[in-house]
């Protein structure tokens, strides 16, 4: 099982290695710079060697290993200024990712601001194309969203259909997160719902482009379209939800990554420990 957080990178970047075996993970998740920014400093050679020895040194699959976009950009965009920042950005990340080894970027599929889905799905293709054009092998993952106004990428045809417009087709493929699919609508609450949600996800998006799995429970109802992620087991979707996702991942042999609250209910230990007790 290859199974992990979304780590901090306080300090240095490849301080999130020393935080994620620390956690006994597998497999983690990082921002490599402040995903609260619209610029980051370069990656130094220094830094990005010492990242790439200190993962080497683990026991942690380099096949595991992800990072996320900042929050600030939308791909989606139908202003043509915001748009061209956040494409910037996206190529940017790509190259970072392919300076410290790591071999995915996962992308929020924004929104179309109300413009339309058309528009929307026409910014994103351009988007991602574009930084497709960066030579390295970084692939980048299109992630699901929970249905919010003016978002894309929810429903999986329509998501399958993103996909689908994407050349060349090795370097994309897609992180399903639980709790956006299930605040979308897609029920995974027991061992059948799982196996028919995923039958559905397998019918039109393919198992094949999986990659990574976001594991987060719900803090919000099947079809709420909240974005708010709970405790592994604490939720809505519950613990046999959650375990029977877990059994099928790992069946799979897709890295599970949790990006779970730290509060004084249960912090980044304890959901991790969770995992492997419900797998």
């Amino acid at each position: 099982m290859r199974v992990g957080l979304h780590v901090s990178i306080s300090g240095s970047l490849s301080a999130a290695i020393d935080n994620a075996v620390e956690r006994e993970c597998s497999a983690f998740q990082i921002f490599t710079r402040s995903p609260r920014m619209w610029t980051a400093k370069d990656i130094s050679k220094k830094d990005a060697q010492e990242f790439k020895d200190k993962l080497s040194a683990s026991k942690i699959d380099r096949l595991a290993t992800v990072a996320h976009m900042p929050y600030l950009p939308n791909l989606a965009s139908p202003n043509s200024a915001t748009h061209a920042k956040s494409v910037s950005v996206l190529v940017k990340e790509v190259q970072r990712c392919g300076e410290i080894g790591i071999p995915y970027l996962v992308a929020h599929l924004g929104s179309h601001m109300g413009e339309g889905e058309e528009k929307g799905i026409s910014q994103l293709v351009k988007a991602f194309e574009k930084a497709a054009e960066v030579k390295n092998d970084v692939t980048i993952l299109l992630e699901n969203t929970a249905g919010q106004k003016n978002s894309v990428g929810s429903e999986f045809a329509q998501w399958s259909e993103i996909f689908s417009k994407l050349k060349p087709k090795n370097r994309f493929g897609v992180c399903l997160d639980t709790c956006h699919a299930f605040a979308y609508g897609y029920d995974l609450r027991t061992e059948k719902d799982v196996s028919e949600t995923f039958k559905k996800f397998d019918e039109t998006v393919g198992f094949e482009n999986l990659k990574i799995l976001h594991l987060n429970d719900s803090k919000g109802e099947l079809g709420s379209n909240l974005d708010r992620h709970e405790h592994i087991g604490l939720g809505k979707i519950g613990e046999r939800g959650m375990a029977a996702v877990v059994k099928l991942a790992n069946k799979k042999d897709i890295p599970i990554i949790l990006e779970t609250p730290i509060d004084g209910t249960r912090d980044d230990f304890g959901n991790i420990k969770k995992v492997k007790e419900i797998a």
